[in-house]
């Protein structure tokens, strides 16, 4: 089963549960309205995006100045994004017309994100990467490897102290900040990897494995100078342990978190467009020798429209909930 074709099946399941989750109401409300946030139940979220992503390596040596950097071949990638409730959802790809994704021999990038919100403050976030071929540099020096592999999945559980903030305003705009606030935000990290390094002649054939998990304590501010305009910024910085295996070596070290975020949006109406930024690094040991630094960067442009979902759709959902009788 392809990966396209899991990311479907999560969306379908993930969409199911949230359907099945809501309180049944006497009429469709579309719009809500406190004094810091505008709220947008019964509508549906739908983005166009255009993503610049990867999942790079850096790997230097403790005892000299001597450095790899592995980085993957296919980066900018467009793709479409939909929000339903409590649920986020997106999917993108690497289009050969892109001209920074052309003459890729046959590499791959897969990048699945999804957002999960529970109550009022928490979240949950999960990623995955997956790619294949690699150029390895040393600053003056680079040279493609096809069969070079990275798979990554991992996310998020975090805490929104502060239930006026809205991070939904931030990453799917399916919320409304209408005064500015600030939030503490703690949430715990982890992340699972495999990179298999393989060469055509087999000169090179190993993998390399790593998990991490760290505490990372974030503050994000969402600034709202005009009715129309919102820019948030936001940074964490983690501690926590990585493990590392391979053939040669196994190895616990500890693990560091570094990550920044900021957004910007312009909204009329319903429509909205903008961009967000954010740089995740995991700094660990990969050996006794080896010191790694794991890097993230994500960056997108996106144009988007809030519509009302069918009332056929939300008056079923809500007679199914009555049936089975949940609560939020």
């Amino acid at each position: 089963m392809g990966l396209k074709n899991v990311s479907i099946i999560l969306f379908i399941v993930f969409t199911t549960c949230t359907l099945f989750a809501q309180d049944s109401i006497p009429e469709v409300i579309y719009l809500k309205q406190t004094e810091y946030k505008e709220l947008f139940p019964n509508r549906i979220t739908a983005r166009l995006f255009y993503v610049n992503t990867s999942n790079s390596l850096e790997l230097k040596d403790r005892n000299s100045d001597l450095f790899f950097k592995l980085n993957p071949n296919k980066q900018n990638r467009i793709g479409a994004s939909v929000s339903f409730r409590s649920l986020t959802i997106s999917y993108s790809f690497a289009p050969d017309f892109l001209s920074e994704n052309k003459d890729n021999d046959d590499s791959k990038l897969f990048n699945l994100n999804l957002r999960q919100y529970f109550g009022k403050h928490w979240m949950q976030t999960l990623d995955v990467f997956s790619e294949k071929g690699f150029y390895l540099s040393d600053g003056s020096n680079s040279a493609y490897f096809p069969k070079f592999k990275n798979f990554k999945i991992g996310g998020s559980t975090s805490y929104i102290w502060n239930e006026n903030f809205s991070f939904r305003a931030i990453v799917s705009q399916d919320e409304k900040q209408l005064k500015s606030v600030g939030s503490f935000i703690p949430r715990f990290v982890y992340y699972y990897s495999k990179f298999s390094l393989k060469t055509e002649d087999n000169f090179l054939d190993s993998d390399y494995y790593t998990f991490d998990i760290a505490f990372a304590p974030s503050y994000y501010y969402n600034f709202v100078p005009t009715k129309n305009l919102f820019i948030s910024a936001g940074a964490s910085v983690g501690m926590g342990l990585n493990y590392s295996t391979s053939t040669d070596e196994s190895l616990f070290s500890l693990l560091t978190e570094l990550n920044f975020r900021g957004a910007i949006t312009y909204d009329i109406n319903d429509f909205y467009l903008g961009a967000d930024y954010s740089y995740l690094i995991l700094n660990h040991n990969t050996d006794r020798e080896t010191y790694v630094k794991d890097d993230i960067p994500f960056f997108q442009i996106f144009l988007g429209y809030r519509f009302k979902a069918p009332k056929k759709l939300v008056y079923k959902t809500e007679e199914l909930n009555k049936k089975i009788k949940l609560k939020k």
